[in-house]
């Protein structure tokens, strides 16, 4: 699959104003994001913050998320997924320049049985807003609980950073078809204006725009139905760029990854558009990730939207990482994702860069696609067969859940290849994780079309366990490459290829 990256690598301005960010002072330098690892703190402890959200506060960046039992226990050893949805805490974590977080403490943490905060509650899907009336921070969350029932939870604390103390659960808004909500998230306006995104909570088939009340932010006014999706929609989350509203969603898959659909509207209460995929985040499913919130970055030069995308790897076992934060960019009103492994933010122009070592390949990790099929996103196939294609992928992962298989019980010939353009040139490195059978006349990972002759690592002996094959030198002259793997193989030959990486030296 064509990657289109011809705008990468050079500073991206954008503007508008998303989930409850105000304007960014100025920083020091530019600061690596980097996605696909398990984020750490200033104490060098796990960030453990999902289904949440961002205030800023003067000078500085509160991240608010929950802490799942289950998150603990996959970072530690991040093999298989679990279903231990159990609450542990609302963390808060602080920043001034998006990428160096502090944690604060536990903004709320699990209780007695029957408190609002009890272990067995489902809290999740949340965002924190401060009322100037009552000068009060106020927690908004969704809430499941035997005890106290579904709804909007509300809590309120003196200080950004909590504790948030139990105010009172909303069990129903009004105009919406079901009690409680689907997946919500905060979103603030340039006027001050707070606003509740979600979908209803059965089938999830309506999104809504509903006000939180203005005078104390303890309750959500009267919703508007801005649209009706037959499929489903679900990590519903709004921004603002030039003055247009854009509201995101994604697919109904459970914990799994997702592309990113939008509808956009000059008002946020509509009329939207039609649906539309956002450009780039087709290639992965967003990165490997559920549309989670967007963050504002304003600077002295430009300004930057991100995507803050969840990954659910706890839940879903589709890799590594929880958090996966990518920029976007725009052609005229229309918005693109930039699938990066990493980049540099500069929070004092609002301008970001690709970073050193951002990794070029699409779904390298085959983690995207959440069934055993074929096709796979981000690559094409060829095989010389009619009836049936060697190419797979397979539940045997070197990371995460999935890899590339190539298997037949017929002799076969075949590929899975990816087509990368806009590549700076220069020097590259290509690698792979690798098993194989042996017995093929030839297996191999391959580079090809970036210039110069095609360069392989031949894996056409026995390899029972997981091992990493290299392609150094590679160099680039006309902006492409193309990326993969080849077999001549007898009946009954396999490869097993997982955790592709092409980056630039």
């Amino acid at each position: 699959m064509t990657r289109f990256l011809a705008s990468i690598g050079r500073c991206m301005a954008v503007a508008g104003v998303a989930a409850g960010v105000s304007i960014l002072p100025a920083q020091a330098a530019p600061r690596l994001i980097k996605n696909d690892t398990f984020w750490k703190d200033t104490n060098n402890n796990p960030i453990y913050s999902q289904g949440g959200g961002i205030l800023k506060v003067g000078a500085t960046y509160y991240w608010y998320g929950v802490k799942y039992d289950g998150a603990v226990t996959y970072a530690a050893n991040p093999v298989s997924s679990n279903s231990n949805t159990g609450f542990n805490a609302v963390t808060v974590y602080s920043s001034t320049d998006l990428a160096t977080w502090k944690f604060e403490g536990n903004a709320a943490s699990a209780g007695a049985v029957g408190g609002p905060w009890e272990p067995a509650n489902w809290i999740g899907r949340l965002g924190v807003v401060y009322n100037a009336n009552t000068k009060k921070y106020v927690l908004i969350t969704q809430i499941g609980s035997a005890t106290l029932g579904n709804g909007v939870l509300f809590a309120t604390s003196n200080t950004p950073v909590g504790p948030f103390v139990f105010d009172h659960i909303q069990p129903q808004i009004t105009n919406v078809v079901t009690p409680a909500t689907g997946d919500q998230t905060i979103y603030t306006d340039d006027d001050g204006a707070s606003y509740l995104i979600f979908s209803n909570s059965n089938g999830r088939a309506r999104s809504y725009v509903a006000q939180i009340r203005a005078s104390d932010s303890l309750n959500i006014e009267p919703a508007v139905n801005i649209a009706l999706n037959s499929a489903g929609r679900e990590g519903n989350a709004l921004f603002k760029h030039a003055g247009v509203y854009y509201f995101c969603s994604s697919e109904l898959h459970g914990w799994n990854a997702s592309q990113t659909y939008c509808r956009s509207a000059n008002a946020i209460n509509g009329p939207y558009t039609a649906e539309f995929v956002m450009d780039g985040s087709q290639g992965d499913f967003s990165h490997v990730s559920q549309s989670g919130f967007f963050i504002q970055v304003n600077g002295s030069g430009a300004s930057t939207v991100l995507y803050a995308g969840d990954r659910w790897s706890d839940f879903a076992g589709n890799g590594i990482g929880y958090n996966q934060w990518v920029p976007l960019s725009f052609n005229g009103t229309t918005p693109r994702f930039n699938s990066l492994s990493q980049f540099n933010l500069d929070a004092a122009t609002g301008t970001w860069t690709v970073g050193a070592g951002n990794n070029y390949a699409i779904n390298p990790s085959f983690e995207a696609d959440r069934v055993r099929q074929n096709a796979l996103a981000g690559w094409s196939t060829w095989t010389n067969l009619t009836d049936a294609d060697p190419n797979n992928n397979l539940l045997r992962g070197h990371t995460g859940r999935w890899n590339a298989e190539q298997y037949h019980t017929a002799a076969y010939s075949a590929s899975r290849y990816q087509d990368l353009t806009g590549l700076p040139n220069g020097t590259y490195t290509l690698s792979a994780w690798v098993k194989s059978s042996g017995g093929q006349s030839i297996a191999r990972i391959y580079v090809k079309n970036f210039g110069g002759t095609e360069l392989v690592s031949s894996i056409n002996t026995a390899i029972p366990n997981w091992t990493q094959v290299t392609i150094p030198n590679i160099q680039v002259t006309n902006g492409k490459a193309t990326i993969g793997m080849y077999q001549v193989a007898n009946a009954g030959n396999w490869i097993n290829v997982d955790d592709f990486s092409l980056t630039k030296n």
